[in-house]
């Protein structure tokens, strides 16, 4: 596993906690390669590294030519798509090229066929949990495809990114997309209803801290903190999201998506997404997805901001 050599496509909030990971506590001998569209991005983040754990590639060729696994987080299908048509083709073979990013199933399998046609192995391999969970290497990795390409990513994964696998190894790699979708459509529905729980205990008189101390007690972990960045104001006093309101639409939009195609109306879905709309309009690009709390009080006749 030593001689493996790593490089790390995309810094997003996940992505620089997961590169991070890897390069302090992972069993790579070599410094891991970081690319990032903005290559001053990548140069900021090198320097929090402690000495010899990284070193910054200003191209994608030249990031990707020596490695032999290759990690993928962005933000979106399209920039997946730009990554994987920017790669130099004639220099992926036996490589493995994994892909930590929320996307389309359909966008996965598109990729795993592009790649395979050039000789190299793709993991579909989304993860599950906040930016403070990626932090602490506590994420919930989902990774499908090959087996044996499974198996040699696990040393940079067990232990050092994630606390638990739900694995689905040999088995299509669209599935693993497919359940990081529903995934999230669960967690974005439970912030909505979180929201409506906080305004409606303030509505009507009982409080909004009283509820927050039923989520504390009954729901401990990350709704809890939901609840929390909603009554402190969190959701609208950050200069960046967590989790910024156009990736959440876009998960629903997928989810709506997969859910048409087998017959099924996710109405859940329906609602939480008109109320990020309203985030979105309240606060553009940098709406939180726990803005859905203010968007949620402005409906019932407060202000958007508590």
């Amino acid at each position: 596993m030593a001689s493996e050599r790593i490089t790390w496509i995309g810094l997003g909030n996940i992505g620089r906690a997961m590169a991070r990971n890897i390069a302090e506590k992972g069993p790579q001998t070599e410094p891991v390669t970081l690319y990032n569209r903005t290559a001053s991005k990548a140069t900021t983040f090198a320097s929090t590294l402690p000495a010899n754990k990284a070193t910054v590639s200003t191209s994608l060729s030249d990031a990707v030519s020596t490695a032999t696994i290759i990690f993928i987080c962005v933000g979106d299908d399209a920039a997946l798509d730009a990554v994987i048509s920017g790669l130099p083709t004639t220099s992926l073979s036996s490589k493995i090229i994994v892909d930590c990013s929320t996307v389309h199933p359909d966008t996965s399998r598109k990729v795993h066929s592009t790649l395979a046609s050039h000789g190299a192995s793709f993991i579909a391999c989304p993860v599950f949990g906040a930016p403070a969970a990626a932090t602490a290497g506590q994420l919930v990795v989902v990774p499908a495809g090959d087996a044996s390409s499974i198996d040699r990513i696990k040393p940079f994964l067990d232990g050092v990114t994630s606390k638990a696998t739900i694995s689905m190894a040999g088995e299509d790699v669209g599935r693993a997309t497919t359940l990081k979708i529903l995934g999230n459509t669960f967690i974005l529905n439970t912030v909505e209803t979180v929201a409506e729980g906080l305004v409606t205990a303030e509505k009507c008189g009982l409080g909004a801290d009283v509820y927050q101390q039923f989520m504390h007690t009954f729901f401990p972990g990350p709704f809890a903190l939901y609840a929390d960045r909603m009554i402190t104001g969190d959701y609208y006093k950050r200069e960046e999201p967590l989790f910024a309101v156009d990736l959440a639409r876009k998960d629903l939009r997928h989810a709506a998506s997969l859910a048409g195609e087998a017959g099924v109306r996710l109405r859940s879905v329906e609602v939480t997404d008109q109320y990020l709309q309203k985030v979105k309009e309240e606060k553009g690009v940098k709406g939180d997805i726990a803005g859905v709390y203010g968007a949620v009080r402005k409906e019932s006749g407060l202000e958007f901001d508590n």
